[in-house]
């Protein structure tokens, strides 16, 4: 298949790529523009990963209100004021408060969570196991597994983007993505959810 201006620029439009990288991708995948989105994402992840080091000190505090009932503030970092002030970094930030505020994270990932936390759920994990009579040989799996989801739930970067839940992205995973597409390292640094009425006696 002839790999035609009109499919660059939808390809281009769809992933943010560079018109070089699309024309690869198109050709290699023989204009299939499905394949060439996977080819660009596979190619931008590993390209990520070197970015991930990279000090990230700029950004922007972002924030959200939900009906006055849920507030969030996000500190999301990037490397240069100039990726800062883009509008796909501003509507990644703006998606970030949207998530906090919807799926309630509490940890920023599975490092931050306290080792007594851990402790503890594990504890009623293997409680919870032996009440149902499961056999000692699967208790620590089941354990693990059931801890494995407690991250899930409660880690930022470990959530299903709530924008995207089809696609089971991780909100690790839509980073990495905007790392790939902006060409700079993106860091969350800390977040805050507050709700009305937590907290009062």
């Amino acid at each position: 298949m002839e790999v035609t201006a009109e499919i660059v620029k939808e390809l281009r439009e769809k992933t943010g790529a560079g018109i070089m990288d699309c024309k690869l991708a198109l050709t290699e995948s023989g204009g299939n523009i499905e394949k060439a989105i996977d080819l660009l994402r596979q190619k931008g992840l590993s390209a990520a990963v070197k970015k991930s080091t990279r000090v990230a000190t700029e950004g922007i505090i972002g924030s959200y209100i939900h009906m006055g009932r849920i507030g969030v503030l996000v500190e999301v970092n990037c490397e240069t004021d100039f990726v800062a002030r883009t509008v796909d970094f501003q509507e990644l930030v703006k998606d970030l408060s949207m998530h906090i505020a919807a799926a309630n994270p509490i940890y920023l990932k599975g490092e931050d969570v306290p080792e007594e936390v851990i402790d503890r759920e594990k504890d009623i994990y293997r409680a919870q196991a032996r009440e149902s009579g499961k056999p000692d040989s699967v208790i620590e799996k089941i354990v693990d597994g059931k801890l494995e989801k407690f991250f899930d739930e409660t880690c930022l970067m470990e959530q299903i983007f709530v924008k995207d839940p089809e696609q089971k992205m991780k909100i690790e995973d839509l980073i990495k993505q905007n790392i790939a597409k902006l060409g700079e390292n993106i860091v969350i640094n800390r977040f805050v959810r507050l709700q009305l009425g937590e907290g009062s006696r």
